[in-house]
């Protein structure tokens, strides 16, 4: 999702959620304790280098449970972090804190904002010697019970 996508979801929504990959909701007294602008400068495993520059929201929860962040608010957030950052109509990705600091991408289904999980993948697959293909899953192996082959 794009920062132009939010902020038209916002202008239509009375109330925000965030739905997490398992399917939980981001616990309703969340925070955006940060929006920012992430420029990241790597040289990948083929030798190419790259950049990459996305919007940075992140979430957080605390105990205090009268709180909720409204539409509006983070619509002026939103359009402050634009204007101060320079942040253009850049992609979302959102951090929030599980076990660990999860990094997400962002979409909408209607109602709630889900926080969809990032992979890692190789961009220089040619380089190292990687199809780019999927490869078949090996053969499951089965045994019958009490047949020693397990």
């Amino acid at each position: 999702m794009r920062i132009s996508e939010i902020k038209h979801q916002l202008e239509q929504l009375d109330q925000i959620s965030f739905m997490l990959p398992s399917g939980h909701l981001v616990p309703a007294h969340f925070h955006v304790t940060e929006v920012g602008k992430v420029n990241k400068h790597f040289i990948d495993c083929g030798g190419t280098v790259r950049t990459e520059e996305v919007a940075n929201f992140q979430l957080w929860d605390a105990d205090d449970y009268n709180h909720r962040l409204h539409p509006e608010k983070l619509l002026d957030i939103i359009r402050l972090s634009e204007k101060v950052l320079q942040l253009g109509d850049l992609d979302i990705e959102v951090e929030y804190q599980g076990d660990t600091i999860g990094k997400f991408g962002l979409d909408f289904d209607g109602t709630h904002f889900l926080l969809i999980s990032k992979q890692t993948t190789c961009l220089a697959k040619d380089n190292c010697g990687i199809s780019g293909k999927e490869e078949p899953a090996p053969a499951q192996v089965t045994c019958a019970p009490d047949s020693g082959c397990c």
